[in-house]
Formats: structure tokens, C-alpha cells, sequence
């Protein structure tokens, strides 16, 4: 009974210790503590509210910009793109914005500081310019080369999106389109750039840039709305081969409604009494002309009729003389004694001008014993045509004065492919792809304007004729293909052409 009471005194719980703190300097615990909290307190306090005011003192500018989209510099050194917030410390800065087809915005910021809680109530400073457009369709234009560019990457999918540079180019020239001959511009631009709407990525952009554009870069309204889709109604009715671009771009369903409405059945009626060919005007009269080795045959005056194939309709076309052949090697070594800048030792120079490509003129590389003098010159990029059609240009005799030798257009191609018996004219299909002086687009024959056609560039030139390469019945004279201009291949020559210079030619269409 003893041995268990001294083991409940051994388990019973102690009582709590105490620490009692020391009087330091005849201060009490308990008011030298309350001095340490306070003094610990009012250290966070200084950090949190009046330090960061102290050691980086400055404001926050809210940037924007009519319209958004400008690069900002401070100091010299980007700091984003409009809209935007970013910190400039106290002092004097220049600032400047910037967006291609619009002056250049410059200010000297005198930015002021805040002390208390700038960490939580930053001072903020608001800027909002309206940017001045350096051309009236400036930022359109941009917008609509760069949606030609973006053409020839095919529809996007999920692993990847393209830009919708055609309708931010109109929302950036929207505050200039109050100006009526501005809008008429840039309105033919839009149509030109229709030409290029080869996708339905392509062509949202492209409706949503004429929504844009009539409402001048602001959101539509009902009014706007109306006005848009009349004006994109008649331009549909109006248009030849509008139907036929739009069949091949709308997904099916909707391809089926469109065969439904009248203009189109207008449309396709029109073209399926259309017979291919080439229609003279009167029969070839005078003898070949001979220039550079080449001699060059009458093509008269007449009317191209595609039928099925890239013109919608009856295309007239004016006289000119075209080369009976493509240019053989012997007329390009001709040049070459001319003009020893394109010659094959300035490859290397021509390859860094981005001028041709590493295939340059691969048809010299062929021993001369196995080439005759009609051995056509292949390996030739556009440019390097260009500059043999500008040299033949300078040989040309005073008589010929008002003429020049270019590459054909499109038109001029096929409509001598079609009059090939005719003209005397041969091996223009099958034998190489022949370039021609045209940007390639899609769908040319949406141009409204020439003037708008040539702003917009395109990043390819049209080539004709095929090769012997491609298969038995694969080419017609309808058929085309494009090349950047600066690309060389053993499968591509050219065929140049000898017609009026361009205001010449006109002139004479009038008259």
C-alpha cells in the first residue's frame, strides 16, 4: 500500500515554470517590450508605406494609343506595345511611340513620385495620342502586303493561326477614312487584296476589314451594317468569277446555298457557253523580226476565251510580238558578254543580292558539245529575265523607239498558247515553265484597279507552260504555278515578248 502512494506522487503534474524577465536600466519588462513591438511595427510600417516611395520613386504610366498597337519607347529602350502600363521612375524622360504608316509620337515625360504607400496606391499618369497617319491607306497597305504574304501558307489548322493583318491595317487607317478619295483608295485596295482570299481564314479577314474599314476603324453599327453588306452584295453580282472564287473557298453546306442564288446561276450559265481559244482580231501579216537571236512573231489584237479555266470571261488583249521560241543559250551568253554581272563567277554576289538561287543558270553547266544553239537557257530566276529583257530593251532599233521587251503578263501567255499554230510560236507547253511578268495571286482576275493591283505585292511571279517533267496531259494552256522570283530550277526558262511601252499602249487603245 506505501509502495503505491509514492508512485502517485511520482506521476503527479508539476507546477508550470516561470521566467521573470530582468529590469533593465530600472525599466520594467513590461515597458521596454511595448517600446520593441512598437519600434518593430513602425520598422514594417517604413518599409512597407514610405521606403519604396524613397528608393525608387516614380509613377506608372497607363499608355495607350488611336490606334493600339504602338511600339513604346522610354529612353531609348522598348517597354511594350500600346495598350500598356509600365513604371518610369522620377525625373525627366523622352517618350515615343511608334507604328508603321503614322508619324512617330514624341513627348519629354516630367514624371513625378509619391511617397506614402506607392507600393500598394502607385501614382499613375494617363496618355492616350491619337497617331497621325503619314498617308491616307499607309497602315492598310502594310496590312494588305502582309496578308498576300500569308496567302501562300494554306488554311491554318489547330498547330498553327495566321495574323489578321488585312483587318488591323483598316482598323489602323480607319480615322483617316472620313476623307472620301482616301476611302475610294482604300477601298480598291481591299478589292485588289480580294484576290488573294484563297482561304476562309482568309476570307473572315477579309470581310472583317470591309466592316471595319466603312465604319472607320470604330465598331459597326446597324447602320454601318447595312451599308457593308449591300455594298459586298453588289460587288458580288458585279464581279465576274466572283461566284467561282467564293464555291472553292466556303465549306460545302454553305457552297450549296451559294449555288442557289441568282447571280451565281447568272454567273455559271455565262461561262459554260464559253469555248476556249483565242479569238484574232485579223490574220498574222509581216515577217518574224529578229532580235538577239530570237526571233519574235506577230500575235494580233484579240479576245481570250478560258471557258472553264482561270478568266471567268472574254479577256481582250492587245497585239504584240512574242518570242518564236524560250530563249536559247546562245542569246543568254550574248547578255552574259554584256552584262558580266549576272554571269555565273558573281554567283556568290547575286546569291547575297537575293537574286537567284544556288541553281543559277544550271543549263551553262552542261558541256557546249552537248547543247546547240537552240538549247534553251533554264536556271534563270525572274530577276535575272528581267534584266536580259531590259538589256534586248537598249539594242532595240530607233524604229522600235515607243517599244520595249518585257516578260508576258498572264494574258498575253495564254492567249499565244492558245493561238500557238497560228502565230508560229512553239513548244510553249511541255517543254519548261516560262515566267511572266506578273505577281501571282490567286484569283487576278478580282482586280478592280491596276493602280491598287501593284501596290500590293505579292511574294511569288506566275509561271506558264509546264515541263517535260509533268505528266502526259497535265498541262494546258490554262495552267499555271508560281516561284518566288529570286528561285532558280533546270525546269524554268523564259520567253519574252516585244509590245508598247505601258502609256503608249494605252494611248493606242483610245484611239
Amino acid at each position: 500500500m506505501a509502495k503505491t502512494e509514492k508512485t502517485v506522487k511520482k506521476d503527479a503534474p508539476r507546477d508550470e515554470d516561470r521566467i521573470r524577465l530582468p529590469v533593465l536600466l530600472g525599466i520594467r519588462p513590461g515597458l521596454y517590450l511595448l517600446f520593441l513591438y512598437s519600434l518593430i511595427l513602425l520598422s514594417v510600417l517604413f518599409l512597407v508605406f514610405l521606403y519604396p516611395g524613397l528608393s525608387n520613386p516614380g509613377s506608372v504610366l497607363v499608355l495607350r494609343s488611336e490606334p493600339l498597337g504602338a511600339a513604346v519607347r522610354v529612353d531609348g529602350v522598348y517597354r511594350g506595345s500600346t495598350p500598356c502600363e509600365i513604371f518610369v521612375s522620377k525625373g525627366s524622360h523622352p517618350l515615343e511611340m511608334t507604328l508603321p504608316g503614322f508619324e512617330a509620337y514624341r513627348q519629354d515625360m516630367a514624371v513625378e513620385g509619391r511617397l506614402a504607400a506607392s507600393l500598394f496606391f502607385p501614382r499613375k499618369e494617363a496618355l492616350s495620342p491619337r497617331l497621325k497617319e503619314t498617308s491616307p491607306g499607309a497602315a492598310l497597305l502594310a496590312g494588305a502586303a502582309d496578308y498576300a504574304a500569308w496567302s501562300f501558307t494554306g488554311e491554318p489548322s489547330s498547330s498553327y493561326q495566321i495574323p489578321q493583318s488585312l483587318s488591323e491595317g483598316a482598323y489602323r487607317s480607319g480615322p483617316g477614312a472620313g476623307d472620301r478619295l482616301s476611302y475610294r483608295r482604300m477601298d480598291g485596295l481591299l478589292k485588289s487584296a480580294a484576290r488573294f482570299a484563297s482561304t476562309r481564314a482568309g476570307l473572315r479577314d477579309l470581310i472583317r476589314a470591309k466592316y471595319t474599314l466603312d465604319n472607320g476603324g470604330l465598331s459597326p453599327s446597324p447602320l454601318s451594317l447595312i451599308y457593308t453588306t449591300e455594298a459586298v452584295a453588289a460587288y458580288l453580282s458585279q464581279t465576274p468569277g466572283s461566284g467561282l472564287w467564293l464555291e472553292g473557298i466556303l465549306p460545302a453546306e454553305m457552297a450549296a446555298i451559294l449555288r442557289k442564288q441568282p447571280w451565281y446561276t447568272k454567273q455559271a450559265q455565262d461561262r459554260a457557253g464559253l469555248i476556249p481559244g483565242s479569238r484574232l482580231q485579223g490574220p498574222r501579216s509581216g515577217a518574224p523580226l529578229s532580235l538577239g537571236s530570237l526571233l519574235f512573231r506577230e500575235i494580233p489584237a484579240g479576245t481570250l476565251v478560258p471557258g472553264g479555266g482561270l478568266f471567268p470571261g472574254e479577256v481582250p488583249v492587245e497585239a504584240f510580238r512574242m518570242a518564236e521560241s524560250e530563249v536559247p543559250v546562245a542569246s543568254w551568253e550574248a547578255f552574259l558578254e554584256a552584262r558580266p554581272e549576272w554571269g555565273l563567277e558573281h554567283t556568290p554576289i547575286l546569291l547575297e543580292q537575293g537574286l537567284v538561287t544556288e541553281d543559277y543558270l544550271v543549263s551553262l553547266e552542261r558541256p557546249a558539245s552537248e547543247r546547240s544553239d537552240f538549247f534553251s537557257v533554264t536556271g534563270v530566276s525572274w530577276y535575272a529575265a528581267a534584266a536580259y529583257c531590259r538589256w534586248l530593251t537598249a539594242l532595240l532599233p530607233e524604229s522600235l523607239a515607243d517599244y520595249e521587251v518585257r516578260l508576258p503578263t498572264e494574258r498575253e501567255w495564254e492567249y499565244a498558247a492558245w493561238a500557238e499554230p497560228e502565230a508560229g510560236l512553239r513548244d510553249m507547253l511541255g517543254g519548261h515553265w516560262e515566267w511572266c511578268g506578273d505577281p501571282y495571286a490567286p484569283y487576278p482576275f478580282l482586280a478592280e484597279e491596276a493602280e491598287a493591283q501593284e501596290e500590293i505585292a505579292s511574294p511569288e511571279r506566275v509561271l506558264r507552260g509546264g515541263a517535260w517533267i509533268n505528266p502526259p496531259g497535265s498541262v494546258e494552256p490554262g495552267t499555271r504555278a508560281s516561284l518566288p522570283p529570286a528561285f532558280c530550277s533546270a525546269f524554268v526558262s523564259f520567253r519574252p515578248v516585244l509590245a508598247p511601252k505601258p502609256g503608249l499602249a494605252k494611248e493606242a487603245s483610245h484611239e
